[in-house]
């Protein structure tokens, strides 16, 4: 069982404020934790459901200078796909999507090819502005809208900018444009399966700006790892804890943690107190 490569949690609760920081752009998309994972799937996804996995309008020349970007750093292209964005798309674990500055200066999405949305449909949201985008995060809409809006205004090429989000889910499907199943099937899980049967999802984000077109490049990168790695230590499991329980109520609704409480307190409790087969307790979390 590896070390998970991001572990936000240590930071404390997620909260609305965009949290944007720069990293060297050699980091930007290697190396590529996911890839063993998720590359074979997400081809397969891209080729068996495309529709739901792609759209575009109106960006052939942010798609041509994206994926000039991306394959200068990932490498040559892998198999015959319809786009440039797509091209680029199958050679890593990354999704890619495309933010262009329209007339009236809103940041709209016009270009995506999005494997592993969290809870979203692509459908609903392409062509919408931030604002749209944003809905119903907290205080997303104007506040959040409005900063991220600043933020992509001022940002220069060549400068990488990342964050990360992350929650907890049952199991490791990375493709989750719904919620509802997962919640579902927490809702019939044993609390005595919680520590190994859910999962830390972290979706580490980037956004940079192409110097040609002025686009915008997001790219959204979905690392899952079993909760019980990410609790590897006595201070992950207490600073996991302390983030998990001091959310905001409102970001507590708005992830669904509640669905998740009971599991999360009994992976807790498992953690901390570890039972052998003979029944003593000992402290593997050390």
């Amino acid at each position: 069982m590896r070390t998970p490569p991001y572990l936000p949690f240590l930071d404390g609760p997620p909260g609305i404020a965009p949290g944007l920081k720069p990293i060297a752009p050699e980091a930007w998309l290697l190396p590529d934790t996911e890839a063993a994972a998720w590359l074979a799937p997400k081809r397969e996804l891209m080729r068996s459901r495309r529709s739901d996995v792609f759209a575009a309008h109106e960006a052939d020349a942010e798609m041509t200078e994206a994926a000039t970007i991306v394959l200068a750093a990932t490498g040559p292209a892998v198999g015959e796909w319809s786009t440039p964005l797509e091209v680029a798309s199958a050679t890593v674990s990354d999704d890619l999507c495309i933010m262009v500055r329209d007339a009236e200066g809103l940041w709209r999405l016009k270009a995506a090819s999005l494997c592993t949305p969290t809870y979203w449909s692509l459908a609903e949201k392409f062509g919408k502005p931030l604002g749209g985008l944003h809905v119903p995060v907290p205080g997303g809409d104007p506040g959040l809208a409005v900063r991220i809006s600043r933020i992509f205004d001022g940002l220069r090429p060549g400068l990488v900018l990342e964050r990360c989000n992350w929650s907890v889910q049952p199991g490791d499907e990375r493709f989750t444009p719904s919620s509802a199943p997962l919640k579902a099937r927490a809702h019939t899980m044993q609390e005595a399966d919680a520590l190994d049967q859910l999962h830390l999802r972290v979706e580490r984000q980037t956004i940079r700006k192409l110097p040609e077109t002025g686009a915008l490049l997001f790219t959204i990168r979905i690392v899952i790892d079993p909760l019980r790695a990410g609790l590897s230590t006595p201070r992950h499991v207490e600073a996991f804890a302390a983030a998990w329980q001091g959310v905001d109520p409102a970001m507590q609704r708005y992830k669904g943690w509640a669905a998740y409480d009971r599991l999360v307190g009994a992976a807790l409790d498992a953690r901390r107190n570890p039972v052998t087969s003979e029944g003593s307790t000992k402290d593997e979390a050390g």
